[in-house]
């Protein structure tokens, strides 16, 4: 290959890699779910949708001082969502249970069980502001020795995950799982 060709290819290589090269954004829950713009994008979420989602949460975080990645995905499918081009708000209930439990927890009982502060909290908070439903599996508190004074004010207890999904999914809400 000449020095020329070697050049132009450097060239077009730099040139690609600063064009995928760029900056998260958070278009709706602005601190937490940053997410990368594809406007090269073929497949998007569509605008003349209102999409109903419900989702089973139950994945923990790997340690008490991490945010809860699980959670943290909800905010991104949100922003996701945004950016791809649906518009319209997006109506999304959580069913939190199992692993995911302590995420609920007002910080002064979190830091009380794990001697941390509780990383979620804000997250929630961003997540309830966006509008969405949180609810917290009434049978995992007590399996875990949560009391309801110890749920964040942002969160609904439910009488199970299990209620909260089939209800949900009958009203025609969409299913994932965390």
């Amino acid at each position: 290959m000449s020095k020329t060709t070697i050049l132009l290819l450097n060239i077009l290589m730099g040139s690609l890699s600063l064009t995928w090269a760029q900056d998260k954004v958070n278009p709706v829950i602005e601190t937490f779910g940053g997410i990368y713009s594809i406007p090269e994008a073929t497949m998007r979420p569509s605008s003349q949708l209102k999409y109903k989602v419900v989702i089973d949460l139950y994945s923990g975080s790997e340690s008490a001082d991490k945010l809860n990645p699980a959670l943290n995905n909800v905010a991104r499918m949100i922003n996701l969502h945004a950016i791809g081009g649906a518009t319209q708000k997006m109506d999304v209930v959580l069913a939190i249970h199992g692993s995911a439990n302590d995420v609920v927890m007002r910080n002064e009982h979190y830091s009380a069980r794990y001697n941390v502060d509780n990383p979620n909290v804000e997250l929630i908070k961003s997540l309830k502001a966006a509008g969405v439903k949180l609810t917290v599996c009434g049978q995992s508190l007590l399996a875990s020795k949560v009391g309801p004074s110890q749920v964040l004010a942002e969160v609904d207890i439910a009488t199970s995950m299990l209620t909260t999904v089939t209800t949900y999914q009958l009203k025609g809400y969409a299913f994932l799982s965390f």
